[in-house]
């Protein structure tokens, strides 16, 4: 078997946790790639060395906009002093605007164009300028779990705000991008970052669940494939000099409502009159419940008539796990250990905008029949991940193969198995324990087989790194990761 060095810490940066939640693993997500060095100190060097680089290269060329009753952020993306903000941030302020560069200049710029149809995108054009600093616009595409940052001016008081997360979903119809980067009022118009330090969307709504609006890890952004054709027409001057507006759903504040951990079969239905989420006119309803530190709960959302789509928020205010699909047929379910004792609130909501029908609701914690209850027959699926290792991914410094990252949350004495497969490239498995250290590895299931499994008893519970790598340097193609 070929054997590979590897040591990863997990950085306390970021809190990397898409959830794709599964019976028996609490969450898994595609993590920010990691460089694989031979010791923790290295690694979490390494994503402080990443973090500083993106923001000395981005924070220059950001900027905060003063508005009357308010502030907003934005991006200079031309020497010349193009801003590219949302316009809601300066749809009902004046044509001349004040703009505060990061350096703390303050110039006189003109609001120039708007978003067609709605697109909640505007841009500024700062008077008498032609050697302005700039953020770079992304080329390539938006990937769910790779490391997102954000730079902004939160609440209007804070400006060149640095904030890190991870890209956690992405909605290709309505050109959005979810994100966990901290992004509160006042942020509005300002850059969402890949690790190049280049513009992958602008940040453009939060969820909230408090009068304060504060951020609880649920961002979303303009992403840059909707930025540019909207950029090429205001350099073509065909783009609208008045903000454009679209029908909202009437909004609603309904409170939350009590939610029993015991197995009772709640039948709830989404539409007008309910709670709506501003950045996509979709309903959801709100529940909440007691927790206690430790206690595992499942909670899942079935329905025949919507795509359900579940967030759940920890006491302090912190998004704890969103799901979608890990119920089976596009039901949603959520499996977590809960951190702490308080009120959680369950927000239970459609994938798509408008979605409206009714669904099912169920909650368990631990010694309520949390192993044979469910809403709906059906066995437990294993959570199966394609993707690609190839130019663009990570690299080993140790032998300079591509490589990919998962996590998932485990407990001691687990069983699993984890399979990976490829009908391209030799492949190599890792699994990495809460300390970093390497658990098990391989790199043929059988005789003759480029396949590689690992099947094991978790040691201790904790967060586990999933390493997915080639047996040899430049090998890449497509495959298939398996965890059971």
């Amino acid at each position: 078997m070929n054997t590979k060095l590897i040591t990863v810490a997990a950085s306390s940066l970021i809190a990397a946790r898409t959830t794709l939640a599964v019976f028996g693993i609490s969450s898994l997500a595609v993590t920010t790639p990691l460089i694989l060095n031979p010791t923790p100190v290295s690694a979490q060097a390494t994503d402080e060395q990443t973090n500083v680089r993106v923001y000395q290269k981005a924070s220059p060329a950001v900027v905060s906009i003063a508005v009357p009753n308010g502030s907003g952020s934005g991006s200079i993306i031309s020497p010349d002093g193009l801003v590219l903000t949302n316009a809601h941030v300066v749809q009902n302020a004046s044509r001349t605007l004040t703009v505060i560069l990061a350096d703390g200049r303050r110039l006189p710029a003109d609001v120039i164009a708007f978003g067609d149809r709605g697109l909640d995108l505007a841009v500024l054009k700062i008077r008498g300028q032609n050697n302005l600093p700039t953020v770079p616009l992304a080329r390539g595409a938006v990937q769910v779990g790779q490391r997102a940052y954000a730079i902004g001016n939160p609440f209007g008081r804070f400006q060149g705000t640095f904030t890190v997360g991870i890209v956690s979903r992405i909605d290709r119809e309505r050109g959005l991008i979810q994100t966990d980067a901290a992004i509160n009022p006042g942020n509005s118009g300002g850059p969402l970052l890949n690790s190049q330090g280049e513009l992958i969307g602008v940040n453009t709504a939060i969820f909230t669940n408090s009068q304060a609006g504060g951020n609880i890890g649920i961002g979303f952004a303009i992403a840059i494939d909707r930025v540019q054709p909207f950029l090429a027409s205001v350099r073509q001057g065909t783009a609208p000099r008045v903000a454009q507006t679209v029908p909202r759903a009437r909004r609603s504040t309904n409170p939350p409502q009590t939610l029993a951990l015991n197995g009772e079969l709640i039948s709830d239905r989404l539409g007008p009159g309910d709670n709506v989420l501003p950045v996509d006119n979709s309903f959801f309803k709100a529940y909440r419940f007691q927790g206690r530190a430790g206690q595992r709960v499942r909670i899942d959302m079935v329905s025949q008539e919507i795509n359900p789509f579940l967030i759940l928020v920890a006491p302090n205010g912190r998004a704890l796990a969103q799901d979608h699909n890990s119920g089976g047929n596009k039901n949603a379910r959520i499996v977590t250990n809960l951190p702490i004792s308080g009120t959680y609130l369950l927000i239970a909501n459609s994938y798509r905008p408008g979605e409206v029908g009714a669904f099912d609701l169920r909650a368990l914690a631990s010694g309520t029949g949390l192993r044979n209850s469910t809403p709906q027959r059906g066995t437990r699926s294993p959570i199966q991940l394609q993707g690609t290792l190839g130019p663009g991914a990570p690299v080993l410094p140790s032998d300079g193969s591509w490589y990919r990252s998962y996590t998932f949350d485990g407990v001691a004495g687990q069983p699993i198995r984890i399979t990976l497969e490829s009908p391209d490239f030799d492949t190599y498995l890792a699994l990495l324990g809460p300390d970093g250290r390497k658990v098990a590895e391989n790199n043929n299931a059988g005789r003759n087989s480029p396949n590689s499994a690992l099947n094991l008893t978790l040691p201790r519970s904790g967060r586990y790194r999933v390493i997915v790598n080639a047996s040899e340097r430049g090998a890449g193609g497509r495959y298939r990761l398996i965890i059971r």
